[in-house]
């Protein structure tokens, strides 16, 4: 008689998950819409003249949602990007292994009662197909009116802050002011904690420039949270154009250039070293902003290079103001940073100093995360110490949330 014996988690404890999605209801871009930006700005999930079932915003194909989502309904699977990948380059023909949408990934409730069987205490929420169309709305007063009956939508459906467990990001933007102003003093009005918004500078200015101080006042008096979550970054299209590298494609047609340079590594080093450099959190000392699905293999070498750099530039000209103190330790005062399930945490670690900075993520129902929250610590965790593991699991997470100790 054999027995087999089930090795025990490495992680038995409570998860806060800092990289969770949902899928957008029929009517979430629509619900709240005003009617005289349906015709140009209205979403739509069709069989477009070239036979591909794709997302459209007005007339515009989001190419990057063709061939990725079924006509029945049917998604991705959760957390199984790497086998499917692998089937295709093993030349199984005609491979899918899109499954049916469970009510756990558009519901709340029922997202509530996945959080339990998953051991998720507490996570952070942001949209799910809408984050592929941020680089679409290119028209200010019309993209502030998406976001904003976009969020509308997650309001009512989600909630903001649901039980301090489900922590939505509603979407602003800094490209219209006065309509991100109102946007943040209304979902403030309505609970939230942190807000999402696109990586890069708004019309010609980094977003730590002195004319967007009226919108971080709001935030900073409200002590909320800025997420920049990974996405396609369009303000690097004219620096793309200079390669001849096409922005907006599908994913069978995006280069490995386009991979590198166009999502999460540059854009947030970018931006980050942008609102560091800028003495932004001098300014806004209440504020945190965290780096969600961009990994974190780039962390150490920022940091390393933002301390160099404020070195060579000391007698320089610094447009915000001469740092008092490193860089490296503004960012981990401020900054988070949500890590890939394959990026060597150990070594990201030891070369950082402090794990304290660094939340799980699992990306859950997306395929490209893990399959449960756990098994982020199965295939992350297994070289660190156990009290590094409990941070990365869950303490860090919800030290995000907690008030900026100076």
């Amino acid at each position: 008689m054999t027995t087999t014996t089930t090795a025990a988690p490495l992680f038995r404890g409570p998860i806060f998950d800092g990289d969770t999605h949902l899928y957008e209801t029929p009517d979430a871009f629509s619900r709240y819409l005003p009617e005289k930006f349906k015709k140009d700005w209205s979403y739509e999930w069709k069989v477009g003249a070239d036979g591909e079932f794709a997302l459209y915003v007005g007339h515009r194909k989001i190419e990057v949602s063709a061939g990725y989502y079924a006509e029945d309904g049917r998604v991705p699977p959760p957390g199984k990007l790497h086998e499917w990948l692998r089937a295709q380059k093993e030349g199984k023909e005609n491979v899918d292994m899109r499954v049916p949408m469970t009510a756990d990934m558009y519901a709340r409730d029922a997202r509530l009662a996945k959080m339990d069987e998953f051991g998720v205490e507490g996570c952070f929420l942001y949209c799910g197909n809408m984050v592929a169309t941020i680089s679409y709305l290119d028209e200010p007063k019309a993209a502030a009116a998406v976001m904003h009956a976009y969020n509308r939508w997650m309001l009512d459906d989600w909630g903001f802050n649901h039980e301090d467990r489900i922590y939505s990001a509603p979407l602003v933007s800094l490209d219209d002011l006065d309509a991100a102003c109102a946007e943040a003093e209304w979902a403030i009005k309505h609970g939230t904690r942190l807000f999402l918004m696109p990586m890069g500078p708004f019309g010609g200015k980094p977003p730590a420039h002195p004319d967007f101080d009226r919108f971080w006042s709001i935030l900073n008096e409200a002590h909320c949270r800025v997420v920049y979550h990974v996405s396609e970054a369009i303000y690097m299209k004219d620096h793309m154009a200079v390669w001849g590298e096409p922005v907006q494609q599908s994913r069978q047609r995006q280069t490995a250039f386009v991979w590198m340079h166009g999502y999460s590594e540059r854009p947030v080093v970018e931006t980050i070293s942008s609102l560091i450099f800028w003495n932004f959190f001098a300014r806004f000392p209440n504020l945190r902003v965290l780096s969600a699905e961009n990994g974190a293999e780039w962390v150490p070498t920022m940091l390393i290079k933002m301390d160099k750099c404020r070195g060579m530039a000391k007698n320089g000209y610094w447009p915000g103001g001469q740092l008092k103190e490193r860089p490296s330790k503004i960012f981990q005062r401020h900054v988070s940073v949500v890590a890939y399930p394959e990026d060597d945490l150990k070594t990201i670690v030891d070369q950082v100093g402090s794990h304290e900075w660094m939340i799980m993520g699992s990306d859950y129902p997306h395929a490209e995360g893990v399959p449960a929250p756990r098994d982020f610590a199965e295939e992350a965790c297994k070289h660190l110490g156990a009290e590094q593991t409990q941070g990365v699991m869950h303490d860090n997470g919800r030290r995000f949330l907690a008030p900026v100790q100076s």
